[in-house]
């Protein structure tokens, strides 16, 4: 009898070490999956950035050229002014 209770106590730990054994696998696969996930979103906001980059790198470029038809436009108003002006004058 006591080898039938030490063997029924044996498989019960080793039950019971199976079953912690079999969560430890689910912990540590929804663990992997968590990880997997967060990479997945750091290469999304990568991208992200990327495109924001090179967006904001197109849009500094243009208006550094609205910046430069501005001036032109104003200088030409400066001419065309001093020009109507002397024709005034005269």
């Amino acid at each position: 009898m006591a080898a039938e209770a030490t063997l029924k106590e044996v498989i019960g730990r080793l039950g019971r070490a199976m079953e912690a054994l079999e969560n430890a696998v689910s912990a540590r696969a929804e663990k992997d999956q968590d990880y997997a996930e967060a990479e997945a979103e750091v290469q999304r906001m990568n991208a992200d950035r990327s495109r924001l980059a090179q967006e904001l790198d197109a849009s500094e470029s243009r208006a550094d050229r609205l910046e430069q038809a501005n001036k032109e436009v104003s200088r030409r108003l400066v001419t065309a002014m001093e020009t109507i002006r002397a024709v005034l004058d005269r």
